[in-house]
């Protein structure tokens, strides 16, 4: 009897689990997915920009006549740190590239939004501009102090993403 029992156990979990496996497949099938769907949205930053252009002590840049594929990501003005502005980007091969400006003094401000990024001592010219090159652990970043506020453009794509990125940068002062 104890083993007929066993045998009946067994059977009864595998008809459970092949029950379940078919109402998976079902589920799975009638429930809509799309796959080409975007996963990151884009983010209108056009309000953000105004607010921090009418409360920033400085000129605040956002970029003008990017190329194709760039999607603004994460947006946000802190007048309470510093008058930090942050506006961030997907570039076209999706690496995250982003522009930090702020009151706070350099030396704190930028390895904090870099996540600890050192200065590498070489410049880089860009639309007229001089840069500091800082390199890091994860995130290298374009370094520029000028109007009473330290820029960074920052994140995870190369330095030409960040060229392109900075030398797109305009002055925006409400």
């Amino acid at each position: 009897m104890a083993a007929k029992r066993g045998r009946q156990t067994v059977r009864g979990m595998i008809q459970s689990l092949g029950v379940i496996l078919v109402a998976a497949g079902v589920m799975y099938y009638f429930i809509p997915h799309d796959e080409g769907a975007d996963p990151v949205p884009a983010k209108d930053y056009r309000v953000e920009l105004l607010t921090a252009q009418r409360a920033a002590p400085y000129p605040v840049l956002a970029p003008e006549g990017l190329g194709e594929g760039w999607k603004a990501t994460v947006v946000s003005y802190k007048r309470g740190d510093g008058d930090a502005w942050q506006l961030g980007f997907l570039s076209p091969d999706t690496q995250y590239v982003a522009i930090h400006q702020s009151t706070t003094s350099p030396g704190t401000f930028v390895p904090k939004v870099t996540q600890q990024a050192k200065n590498t001592g070489k410049t880089q010219t860009v639309a007229g501009e001089v840069w500091q090159r800082w390199e890091g652990p994860k995130y290298d970043a374009l370094v520029r102090t000028d109007g009473g506020a330290t820029t960074v453009v920052t994140g995870t794509a190369s330095f030409e993403r960040f060229a392109e990125m900075a030398g797109s940068l305009q002055a925006k002062k409400a």
